[in-house]
């Protein structure tokens, strides 16, 4: 029986708690912080987000720590103090134009609307911390050592949240901070001064604001009569007359009205929070999206590339003619259910006698997992499982406490694993055909050792160029125009989908006309940033391939190494800088010359063993890890 000092499980699993009064309570918090009662709050493994009327925050985990506790409680507070103090028509209107100054102008915001929250209730205060502190430990920014791999809006909204709150920077950024404090300081200090006196009031904070981006050179100086597409206001009867930076500035106050909550559903907020919520999860502020970011996930468009890679596309000198005809598409929109379930069909009569032999090796990696999930305790401690064996303690001597002991978790399960699959044209035939069941075959045998496991594809949607050739040509032609062919990612399982739901999916890639090119770098970004946006502390990204990038309309009019120079610096960002593990498959290429982790084999028929033998051997190493670390502690 569980047992535990001032806590009641027994209704509830060995080593799991009832998670609905937590969850009751956030969601109360959640709506008192953002001031609409009715606002609904759910809990999901999609990535946390704010519509209209809904809100998203992550599952709990069976057993939350305190600190995942901590951490969903700062995601909801934070989204709701988005909610409550953030006006998007505002935001807009007073955008500045390029990436870098609109990443800073981001990142302030987001840390005005947080330090207005940690500067009326404590609770608030402590929640942000401890998701701040999970966020910048999650993107490993204690490693960060140059400022050209410190990200200069990350510093600046660091340095904003201070001289607003108070509040040191988190001890998991690093130096990040200090490598930018002085040249922002000396450029704008003044500018940084002025944020306190406008923390209330959103338009003229966003003025503040532009004009510390013009002191440190990244954008222009704020137009009055400028206006963003599609901001007018539809409710307006009245024809659009132009105005003087100060009649902008007052209506901008006016529309930013719903800035400030009422301060008795602060202060009841925050005896709430203090009550008792909380969830576990890490995610960074930029996952915090509207609906209006989540569409860039739906087909037919592509998620804008995290700043980094925005970074390294701009210092590799490489650039995208347009995206405007790629897709992101499921493979469910691609094909109908009959013509799915009749490619299943034909891939299975296939690969009948490989199934066999990779169902063995299969085998073979779910016993090398579960002999790691093998039970370890830890004992003599406060609250958990009581620990019968120490119970004739108390009968000998009836001062000795209650003694209780806690199962300990392997880190393996709280894994995610992303194979990304090459869909060129060279893989026609007997290596997609393999790579299909392969995949199909290591997706459920992960998923029965509880780890979740997403399948991707890329390729183009054209041959020598499609839509985007055309534009190019239709305008002029211009010289080095970068990447020129539509992108198509396909999602054929994604991380939260049970296999048997989208095992049929695998037999897309055995349809005539799907493989056609193959742009490597910005799949390996796609698939990237989608693995950061979950909430698993290990991601694991494989990469199955059987050649350098190549795609004819983009190679005859750049350099001939460009799409493979990209792919090196993508892969070098990934390897150096994310928390992704990164291992790569070349079927009859060597691919050890692009990644650190790789293996080349000959023929397809070995790509099962690799595969497993690969995954094996990272779940072993972490294995290895958890032991020696569980000898040094005791």
């Amino acid at each position: 029986m569980a047992a535990g000092r001032g806590d009641n499980r027994r209704k509830n699993p060995p080593g799991q708690i009832d998670a609905e009064p937590i969850k009751r309570s956030i969601a109360g918090c959640v709506r008192a912080i953002s001031g609409e009662k009715d606002l609904e709050v759910v809990f999901s493994k999609d990535p946390p987000g704010i519509s209209e009327d809904r809100v998203r925050l992550p599952e709990l985990p069976k057993r939350p720590t305190l600190k995942d506790l901590q951490v969903v409680r700062g995601i909801g507070d934070s989204i709701a103090l988005k909610k409550a103090r953030h006006n998007e028509m505002v935001h807009r209107k007073m955008m500045p134009e390029g990436a870098d100054a609109r990443a800073i102008f981001d990142a302030v915001e987001h840390a005005r609307v947080e330090a207005i929250g940690s500067l009326t209730m404590s609770g608030v205060a402590d929640n942000l911390n401890a998701m701040l502190e999970n966020k910048y430990e999650q993107k490993n920014y204690s490693s960060i050592q140059t400022r050209e791999d410190a990200p200069l809006e990350e510093a600046i909204s660091l340095i904003v949240r201070e001289r607003l709150t108070g509040a040191k920077p988190p001890k998991s950024t690093g130096r990040v901070v200090d490598l930018w404090r002085h040249w922002i300081e000396e450029k704008a200090g003044g500018d940084l001064d002025n944020l306190m006196d406008n923390i209330e009031h959103q338009a003229d904070f966003a003025h503040s604001v532009r004009d510390m981006l013009v002191s440190l050179d990244v954008a222009e100086e704020y137009q009055g009569d400028e206006e963003p597409p599609e901001e007018q206001d539809n409710n307006s009867s009245e024809e659009e007359q132009p105005r003087s930076e100060e009649q902008n500035t007052e209506e901008l106050d006016e529309e930013a009205g719903s800035d400030t909550a009422p301060a008795e559903e602060n202060d009841t907020a925050d005896d709430q929070m203090e009550e008792g919520e909380q969830d576990g999860a890490e995610l960074s502020d930029d996952d915090f999206t509207d609906d209006g970011d989540e569409e860039a996930e739906t087909p037919g468009e592509t998620k804008r590339p995290d700043s980094q890679f925005d970074e390294l596309n701009e210092k590799l000198d490489y650039k995208v003619f347009t995206q405007e005809f790629d897709e992101v598409i499921t493979a469910e929109e691609l094909c109908d259910e009959e013509e799915l379930d009749r490619l299943r069909g034909f891939l299975d009569k296939q690969l009948a006698h490989l199934s066999g032999a990779v169902s063995r090796l299969a085998n073979r990696l779910q016993r090398r997992l579960m002999a790691q999930q093998n039970r370890s305790w830890d004992f003599d401690l406060e609250e958990g499982h009581l620990d019968t064996a120490r119970l004739p303690r108390i009968i000998i001597d009836p001062t000795q406490s209650l003694s209780f002991k806690r199962e300990r978790d392997t880190n393996f399960r709280d894994t995610v694993v992303t194979l990304l699959i090459d869909n060129s044209g060279s893989m026609r035939g007997r290596p997609i055909t393999v790579a299909a069941t392969c995949a199909d075959i290591l997706a459920r045998t992960l998923e029965r050792s509880g780890v979740k496991v997403e399948i991707l594809g890329f390729t183009t949607k054209a041959w020598k160029g499609g839509q985007s050739r055309e534009k190019w040509l239709g305008d002029g032609k211009s010289p080095a125009p970068g990447r020129l062919n539509d992108l198509r990612h396909i999602i054929y399982k994604s991380g939260d989908a049970p296999w048997r739901r989208a095992r049929r999916n695998l037999g897309l890639m055995m349809r005539e006309g799907l493989l056609k090119e193959n742009i490597d770098g910005e799949a390996l970004i796609w698939a990237h940033n989608r693995l950061l946006m979950r909430t698993e502390h290990r991601r694991i990204m494989m990469v199955i391939s059987d050649g350098a990038p190549v795609d004819d309309s983009t190679l005859s009019v750049n350099n001939g190494n460009y799409l493979e120079r990209h792919l090196r610096g993508v892969i070098e960002e990934i390897e150096t800088k994310s928390p992704v593990e990164l291992l790569a498959i070349g079927i009859g290429h060597d691919v050890t010359r692009y990644y650190r982790r790789a293996v080349t084999i000959v023929d397809a028929e070995e790509l099962a063993g690799a595969m497993t033998d690969q995954l094996a051997e990272l779940f072993g190493e972490e294995s290895s890890k958890d032991k020696r670390g569980a000898r040094r502690a005791s």
